[in-house]
């Protein structure tokens, strides 16, 4: 058995662990606040992985999926922590994947105005992404995540034992959002062992991260050729959302049978196509974006009858759209840059290169 990681998100007072490994979620309870007596832990039914806290526990379950990923679930838990008598000194944990990180920390984010919170995560798409950074939230009907915190947990549980459990599609999502990290620094990913790749995905994230925690950093992304400049997203951790304007569209749109990482793995190859004509990148990226998505065993065309039109529809809601022009992370020379004022039209012409 490998060694457990422990790894950092710098945050300053509030930077907290991420604990990766084979057993990590046995350390859990080291990691519970001193003032804290109770902990709501929140999992779903099919999760089926236990913790311990060493506190006076009630579990809470939501709903699967992200139907479930709702403000009507957030009330439900902020009224089930009420009766249970959870206060401010206490604990959320939540146990699961990314709708359950997203779900129990936005609830932990407003229930009292803010309670303690921390992640095990259980499948390897909260690993290496969604419980790491603070970023929680729901769904509206008109958009993924458009009401949302920033919370960031006590600490991350990353239990590689709990991996092998998980079906083929649910492992394989994760590897979709693993795929992105192969474009923000993590060199030869696909050669990596489970856990290596996990940490290495954690330790990016966390420079992400701890340089821009509220995706606010300084400088503003460069303009598509032939637009007009407007203010508009910036560099930092923006560039996390790599793959995902195309990816969030596609599950928004509801009726593509396509997974979260499956999704986003589309969504990495289109962003290429769409660099390529823009000038930014040659055949040669293009080819490397397509070698990556390929090695994890993921899709890299739209699917069979996509709606183009409305893609673009709900690409314009997408919280990095600017005004002018639709807004993508890109590559180029200088790597990854947040690009507005995209045109339609050449967005359109770069998903029928994906049909």
């Amino acid at each position: 058995m490998s060694p457990l990681r422990q790894l950092e998100v710098d945050l300053g007072a509030r930077s907290y662990p991420v604990v990766v490994g084979n057993g990590a979620r046995h350390h859990l309870a080291s990691f519970a606040p001193g003032t804290a007596r109770k902990a709501a832990v929140v999992t779903q039914a099919g999760v089926g992985v236990g913790v311990s806290t060493g506190l006076a526990e009630e579990v809470f379950l939501i709903g699967e999926g992200e139907e479930a990923k709702n403000l009507a679930t957030v009330e439900g838990l902020c009224r089930s922590f009420a009766r249970f008598g959870l206060t401010r000194s206490d604990i959320v944990v939540a146990v699961g994947g990314g709708v359950v990180s997203d779900v129990a920390g936005f609830a932990a984010a407003v229930y009292h105005r803010g309670v303690a919170f921390a992640n095990v995560a259980t499948t390897l798409l909260a690993q290496v992404d969604a419980a790491i950074g603070g970023k929680v939230g729901v769904n509206l009907p008109e958009g993924k995540n458009l009401v949302g915190a920033f919370w960031q947990p006590l600490a991350v549980v990353c239990d590689t034992e709990v991996l092998s459990s998980l079906p083929p599609r649910e492992y394989r999502s994760g590897l979709g959002e693993m795929a992105k990290y192969a474009f923000l620094g993590v060199d030869s990913l696909p050669e990596l062992d489970l856990d290596e790749a996990v940490a290495r995905c954690v330790e990016c994230k966390a420079r992400f991260v701890a340089a821009d925690e509220r995706e606010s950093a300084a400088q503003v992304g460069p303009q598509a050729a032939g637009t007009t400049p407007a203010a508009g997203p910036v560099q930092g951790r923006a560039l996390l959302n790599y793959g995902h304007t195309l990816g969030h569209a596609l599950e928004t749109a509801g009726h593509y049978d396509l997974r979260h990482g499956e999704a986003v793995a589309v969504g990495l190859v289109f962003a290429a196509h769409l660099a390529r004509r823009l000038g930014r990148v040659d055949d040669g990226a293009v080819a490397y974006h397509e070698r990556v998505v390929a090695a994890y065993d993921l899709p890299s065309r739209l699917p069979q009858g996509a709606d183009l039109a409305e893609l673009v529809r709900v690409m314009r809601r997408d919280k990095k759209a600017v005004h002018n022009g639709l807004t993508f992370v890109l590559d180029g020379p200088a790597g990854l840059e947040v690009v507005n004022g995209v045109d339609e039209t050449e967005v359109v012409s770069a998903m029928k290169e994906l049909q």
